[in-house]
């Protein structure tokens, strides 16, 4: 069983994924602003910290297999530190909670640039490209980087859904969604198997 380290434990993806290795057997740590707002239990550490500040990230990351962002990307941490906290901790693997707005609809058009892309999510969105592109460049940690479908909210646990790479994931009625506890699925699959090294993929139904 791995040692894993969770950002964002708080959040609805971050407490899901937990949930999911935590079912699995894994060490967890969940590292929050405010970890009191996650329950306790077995198998599970919590710290408190700011994950924007590298230099306090690293000493909670050290000893930890695998580190798993589940941050917003706007006012969450960005690529740079991520990247550096953990080569300071000596941390071999990232894997990221991605979003969907950088995947693509059609060839070199990407979700976020179509014009029914909501404004509200624009900058979420932007943020999540850029973090991807700064990953791409990362020669050295082993990333991967996990969209989800463009509908990504609390649901069911199906263990039924479809892997794909960067195109959208859409189903037969022309819908794009996948539930929080399925993407914990998919993610805690590839931490186990790993199956995308320094890629993006994405999961929907």
């Amino acid at each position: 069983m791995s040692k894993i380290a969770i950002l964002g434990i708080t959040g609805n993806a971050g407490s899901r994924i937990a949930n999911e290795l935590l079912s699995r057997g894994h060490s967890v740590t969940g590292i929050a602003r405010d970890p009191s707002k996650a329950a306790a239990r077995p198998g599970l550490t919590l710290a408190a910290a700011d994950a924007t500040q590298a230099a306090k990230l690293a000493p909670l990351l050290r000893g930890h297999d695998v580190v798993v962002s589940a941050t917003r990307f706007v006012g969450g941490i960005d690529a740079a530190t991520l990247l550096a906290a953990a080569r300071q901790a000596g941390v071999p693997r990232i894997a990221v909670v991605g979003g969907a707005g950088s995947l693509e609809v059609a060839p070199g058009v990407a979700l976020i640039d179509t014009p029914q892309f909501p404004d509200a999510y624009k900058a979420e969105a932007g943020a999540g490209r850029v973090f991807l592109q700064a990953l791409r460049s990362e020669k050295d940690l082993d990333w991967t980087f996990l969209s989800p479908s463009a509908l990504f909210a609390p649901g069911e646990r199906t263990g039924q859904f479809r892997l794909g790479g960067d195109q959208l994931l859409v189903d037969a009625q022309g819908n794009s969604h996948i539930s929080m506890e399925d993407f914990a699925i998919a993610l805690a699959d590839e931490i186990e198997r790993p199956a995308h090294a320094r890629q993006r993929f994405t999961v929907g139904y």
